[in-house]
């Protein structure tokens, strides 16, 4: 099944870059992926999804990828949250929301406190609102400690990966790693995200009063599916329970063999938990 190439817009006309694939009729899933991360991260689940009857829009989050970058920076959480709220009103019908860790928190933001009630479900990608500060520096350690000088070629971005997670099978073909990279002017490879997307992520406000924002989300009513990584650097078994004990309507799946990138480490398991959460939920 082959995807299509489409263009949506956003605040201030800013473009936002998708692979849409497979029919409408049963229903529409957005999955927006994690920071530093573009839609191709989404490629095995969304053509699984597809086969299952739903139509997947995997898109660039702003600064990512093929999409726009901001000439102001404006990278918060809310600006995220805002672009999946844009999107999804360009649907056929509401749609469903698959989020990793960043474009997860974009959701959680988008029904807690922009735009309730904007989206059918929320399925959370080894993320909650309270993640572990030793995860977060690690992951935004590896996200700048290449962002500047970059790589001399695809080999040696392929070597930084395995040394960051070497729970993971080192792929023989790195043309899935190309497309997370672009190839600039000087002949170096960069990761395929705007610099200044590290800064305007740490000045949202979301950052300000995380009690506030907690007592919002546990008023969120539409169904939450959390699916952590057992291997999570981010969120505990713990940290995952007592997100999950205070929604009205939550569920917990958990991977073995998965850290973070859950999608990545165990794309079998993951998309069948997105499908198994999916069925029986109103189109």
């Amino acid at each position: 099944m082959q995807s299509e190439k489409r263009i949506y817009r956003v605040d201030e006309g800013l473009a936002i870059v998708a692979d849409v694939i497979g029919s409408p009729d049963r229903g529409v899933v957005m999955l927006a992926h994690g920071g530093g991360q573009t839609r191709h991260s989404w490629a095995s689940t969304s053509a699984r999804l597809a086969e299952a009857g739903w139509q997947c829009v995997c898109m660039d989050l702003r600064g990512h990828g093929e999409s726009g970058w901001h000439s102001g920076g404006a990278y918060s959480i809310e600006d995220f949250g805002r672009d999946l709220i844009a999107v999804g009103g360009q649907m056929p019908v509401k749609p469903h929301v698959v989020g990793a860790s960043l474009g997860g928190l974009a959701g959680l933001v988008a029904e807690a406190s922009l735009a309730p009630n904007s989206f059918l479900s929320l399925t959370l990608v080894d993320i909650v609102p309270r993640s572990d500060p030793q995860g977060v520096a690690k992951i935004t350690g590896f996200m700048s400690a290449h962002a500047e000088e970059g790589f001399a070629s695809l080999e040696e971005a392929s070597d930084a990966i395995a040394a960051y997670l070497p729970h993971r099978k080192r792929p023989t073909d790195l043309g899935g790693l190309r497309k997370n990279l672009r190839l600039d002017a000087d002949g170096r490879y960069r990761w395929h995200w705007d610099p200044a997307f590290t800064a305007g992520v740490r000045r949202s406000p979301l950052q300000g009063d995380m009690d506030a924002f907690e007592s919002l989300v546990a008023s969120i009513q539409l169904p939450v599916h959390l699916i952590r990584g057992r291997l999570s650097e981010l969120v505990s078994a713990e940290a995952a329970a007592a997100f999950i004990s205070k929604l009205a309507n939550g569920r917990l799946t958990d991977v073995a063999d998965a850290a973070h990138m859950v999608a990545g480490d165990r794309n079998d398991v993951f998309a069948k938990a997105v499908l198994d959460f999916l069925e029986g939920m109103p189109s």
